[in-house]
């Protein structure tokens, strides 16, 4: 839950990195979080605002969390868009999430793995 507030806390902050845990412990409970808001919206028939609502919400933040995972693997921002690329895009954007961090620091900073 830590990872989840810090990336909130982050909100549009999109210089510096961002290690993996702290990427994946933010979709995990961003998938929770929908999935509650989505149970929510079940249960009252509100037709998914609610769960629209907090995907609106957590739009920047995630965007923001993305560009600094990629910076801490030495790789710009910009290629968050390599998604519009049908299917391969996606496959290639998951591998640069889940490729470990640039050891020492990168021109996007300090290596936060050796901040801890």
């Amino acid at each position: 839950m830590n990872w989840y507030l810090k990336v909130l806390k982050q909100y549009a902050d999109f210089n510096g990195r961002a290690r993996r845990q702290e990427y994946w412990m933010f979709v995990l409970f961003n998938i929770i979080f929908s999935l509650v808001a989505g149970a929510i919206d079940a249960a009252i028939g509100s037709w998914g605002a609610i769960g629209g609502l907090y995907a609106l919400a957590m739009l920047i933040p995630s965007l923001a969390v993305g560009v600094r995972r990629l910076h801490d693997i030495g790789k710009s921002g910009w290629m968050l868009l390599i998604v519009f690329i049908p299917l391969i895009g996606v496959i290639w954007l998951l591998v640069l999430l889940a490729t470990d961090s640039t050891p020492g620091g990168n021109q996007y900073g300090p290596n936060p793995k050796n901040l801890n």
